[in-house]
């Protein structure tokens, strides 16, 4: 229960050493490479004067550096904060001064955007990386020189005193001094920043002990099917995120897995080539990719004889959806449910009886109730769903106010998650506080109409929102991608009302070519809303 996340990846570096720890773009490391390279980069961590409870930004799509980064920033004591590279200065300013880091490693295309930034983030040190620099030549040659010529002019200026991310290791291996910084269970690990559809995003603090302790609950939900040393992960969303770091990086290490890392998602065909060369047994995606996998012809054609499990998280997962991943793969789609403040697993459906629909039963060690105005809600009641486990976040950065109206003195963190628990223990979320549409009294969940509008053969994905009504306060107002340019509005109603009581079928229609969504696929109501 003290263990650290250095102790466990030290632990799998001598189980698994000569296994396979990550692959991408045809190049693989194994747990004994990765151990080296993990010791080069802490050691050049620390020759640049960083100490223990500093932190790093690491700012790179699923490629061979990120784990490397991560692990060598901790191995070093380091905090790591987790940042999209496609965030925009604002954004990166924001991230980078409120963490107060110290130094960023920053993928090659988006070094303009730090330079643009840095003095007035207060960032000292700045590493740039090509895709490739961890692979082998020519191979690495080849990779980094057709990327720099295609992106040659949008890559920006080098910020101040940079240094190339193969300089560094080479520092690092140069240098056999190394300081163990003495890292303890509680110790931070990684501030992992909320997207910041709801506000201000905020740094959730997560320990050494809240990722060890989900690490152990997850494996345990997974133990029955998961076979150590000998499985290939699939990775398709981005490691900054709090689901996939967890999820595919360190349970990756945990489990002896090789993580098959892929650095572009929404370039499906490509994928789909990728996959074609693995026997992949694992994989953890969500519901706008799986829908989209599922339209492409090619991965029909793939082998998926290897496929024992297919993990959902970060969104809710559509019945139809489901159906369709079945249909195609011959594979259940387990949903899962977690956020950052929790490490972020809460609840995971049996790998042996999944329910589509439900977020599946919480984890071991993990205490849920349902609330409404502060007290239990009867049992098949719709409440807040509250959490408390050793997984929960020790708070927000910087923000002791913040912590205290969503972590209350006994530990309980609220969700603002409206959810349902079944006789058996199942839960189902219902949708988020914020979102819920009221019409004419009544409550209106959007994740509800758009399970059942999605079923429609011609709407690819939908979106409900709520908005102002002068005869019912509220409206439900859906916004439709359609294969079918023929489809109207009309279609879309008359359908919703052979699926839904009269007040949740939306009264608003309107079609569009795409619907907004996060950096992992997650549709962002708040836009739409806006619109």
């Amino acid at each position: 229960m003290n263990q650290t996340l250095i102790q466990i990846f030290d632990q799998a570096c001598r189980d698994y050493a000569e296994e396979p720890a990550f692959s991408c773009l045809g190049q693989s490391i194994r747990f004994s490479e990765l151990e080296l390279a993990v010791s080069e980069f802490a050691r050049f961590l620390q020759q640049l004067g960083l100490v223990k409870g500093d932190r790093i930004a690491i700012q790179l799509p699923n490629i061979l550096q990120f784990p490397v980064a991560v692990f060598g920033a901790l191995r070093a004591g380091l905090a790591v904060v987790n940042t999209n590279p496609l965030y925009t200065e604002s954004e990166m300013l924001h991230q980078f001064a409120d963490a107060g880091v110290r130094a960023v490693l920053v993928l090659v295309d988006f070094q303009g955007k730090v330079a643009a930034v840095q003095k007035q983030a207060g960032i000292e040190f700045v590493i740039v990386t090509e895709v490739a620099d961890l692979h082998s030549a020519p191979r690495r040659w080849l990779i980094n020189g057709l990327l720099r010529w295609r992106n040659r002019k949008s890559r920006g200026h080098l910020p101040e005193g940079a240094i190339r991310f193969r300089q560094a290791m080479s520092r690092g291996r140069g240098s056999s001094v190394f300081h163990a910084p003495g890292i303890v269970a509680g110790d931070l690990a990684f501030l992992q920043y909320t997207g910041g559809t709801t506000g201000v995003a905020k740094g959730a603090m997560l320990s050494h002990g809240n990722l060890v302790a989900n690490l152990r609950q997850v494996m345990a939900a997974l133990s029955s099917i998961w076979l150590p040393g000998r499985e290939v992960l699939v990775a398709p969303l981005p490691l900054y995120h709090i689901f996939a770091c967890l999820a595919c990086m360190l349970l990756g290490i945990r489990g002896g897995a090789n993580v098959l890392l892929i650095p572009n998602p929404r370039d499906i065909p490509g994928f789909v080539r990728e996959l074609r060369r693995h026997r992949f047994t694992l994989f953890m995606g969500l519901n706008t990719l799986f829908n989209a996998l599922c339209r492409n012809e090619e991965f029909h054609k793939l082998d998926f004889s290897s496929l024992k499990l297919t993990v959902s998280g970060g969104m809710a997962l559509t019945s139809d959806t489901a159906e369709k991943w079945l249909q195609v793969t011959g594979n259940r789609i387990v949903e899962g449910y977690g956020l950052t403040e929790t490490s972020p697993v809460v609840a995971l459906n049996p790998v042996d009886a999944p329910r589509v629909g439900t977020i599946g039963k919480p984890l071991e060690d993990t205490e849920v109730r349902l609330v409404s105005n502060g007290q239990p809600v009867s049992p098949g009641e719709p409440g807040e769903l509250q959490v408390r486990g050793p997984q929960v976040m020790q708070g927000y950065w910087q923000r002791p106010e913040a912590t205290k109206e969503v972590v209350d003195a006994d530990g309980w963190f609220s969700t603002g998650d409206i959810a349902v628990q079944e006789a058996d223990g199942y839960l189902r979320i219902v949708d988020r506080i914020k979102d819920m549409i009221i019409v004419s009294g009544f409550n209106v969940y959007p994740n509800e109409v758009e399970d059942a509008i999605s079923l429609h053969p011609d709407i690819i994905e939908c979106a409900a929102v709520g908005v102002a009504d002068a005869e019912t306060v509220e409206a439900v107002k859906l916004f439709v991608v359609s294969s079918n340019s023929a489809l109207t509005e009309a279609d879309v109603r008359n359908f919703a009302r052979q699926q839904l009581t009269g007040y949740k079928v939306p009264k608003y229609v309107e079609f569009a070519d795409d619907l907004p969504k996060s950096n992992v696929g997650k549709v962002l109501r708040k836009e739409l809303r806006d619109k």
